[in-house]
């Protein structure tokens, strides 16, 4: 496995500069999110917009980082509970502690894990997140997650879709505009998977502090690249269509089987939930 450094290496401005398509003069949502996260991997356009956010909604920080939990513990239920060894992990962002294939290698050492992500910041790190453990493998597919046709046919590669594959969709469904169909996303990669496969998916909320999200919506609109649409829970549970909901159901994201009544009362303006395709 590779070392704690190794994760938390800043890529120099000159480095990033020479990445195709990268803008240094706009927000992007996955450096934002790795400021929040206590990491290195962003410039000050990143941290102008994540204070934004910050002032509007004050338990932002705590929110990211309970989000950033809920991955690990629904990641060790599918490895551990559920015996998934396949996992597609798209909007992966960057690399920072407890990423998809560290939690389920952690269980399963021969887990092969997919990431899929099209920033130019995380394909800097696809080095990184390629680093397994070498009884499993770990690959990075440099895609959109509206581009499901070729994210299946890249993972393919890796993954065996006639075995059970854990999906994860963490905090990245609220970039697809409705216009987009973003229901229509999720359907078309759980239908490729067998029955026995699970979705893993975290949104921010539109009922939650809704005043806050939504001013803290338009803000961070007005500054980054990726446009934010949160949605309500009901908009939220239709991801699950066809699933069988995994108890405790829809809730919010620190409220999914915490290690502790203190961490269920966390802050969060996140849905999470699991499914189970039948």
């Amino acid at each position: 496995m590779t070392s704690g450094n190794d994760w938390f290496r800043a890529a120099s401005s000159e480095e990033m500069a020479a990445v195709p398509n990268f803008d240094m003069t706009r927000a992007h949502i996955a450096r934002v999110q790795d400021y929040w996260l206590g990491g290195k991997d962003h410039f000050e356009v990143d941290r102008i917009a994540g204070d934004e956010a910050i002032a509007v909604l004050p338990d932002m920080v705590a929110s990211v980082r309970n989000t950033r939990a809920f991955l690990g513990r629904t990641v060790r239920f599918l490895a551990e509970e559920a015996g998934i060894r396949q996992f597609l992990d798209i909007g992966t962002g960057i690399p920072t502690a407890a990423n998809t294939h560290e939690v389920a290698q952690a269980v399963a050492p021969e887990s092969r894990i997919v990431y899929v992500d099209n920033d130019p910041m995380v394909l800097a790190h696809a080095r990184a997140l390629l680093t397994s453990d070498p009884r499993g493998e770990c690959a990075y597919v440099d895609a959109d997650i509206q581009d499901t046709g070729h994210i299946l046919d890249v993972a393919a590669k890796v993954l065996d879709f006639s075995k059970p594959v854990g999906v994860v969709l963490m905090a990245v469904l609220q970039f697809v505009p409705d216009s987009d169909d973003p229901h229509a996303i999720a359907r078309h990669l759980m239908d490729a998977v067998p029955a026995g496969s699970y979705l893993v998916i975290s949104h921010p909320a539109s009922d939650i502090q809704a005043t806050a999200m939504a001013g803290m919506a338009n803000r961070l609109n007005q500054l980054m690249a990726q446009q934010v649409k949160p949605r309500s829970r009901a908009e939220f549970t239709r991801f699950f269509d066809g699933l069988e909901l995994v108890e405790p159901g829809v809730i919010r994201c620190p409220e999914w089987r915490p290690a502790s009544p203190e961490d269920a009362v966390g802050k969060s303006t996140m849905w999470g939930g699991v499914g189970k395709k039948p």
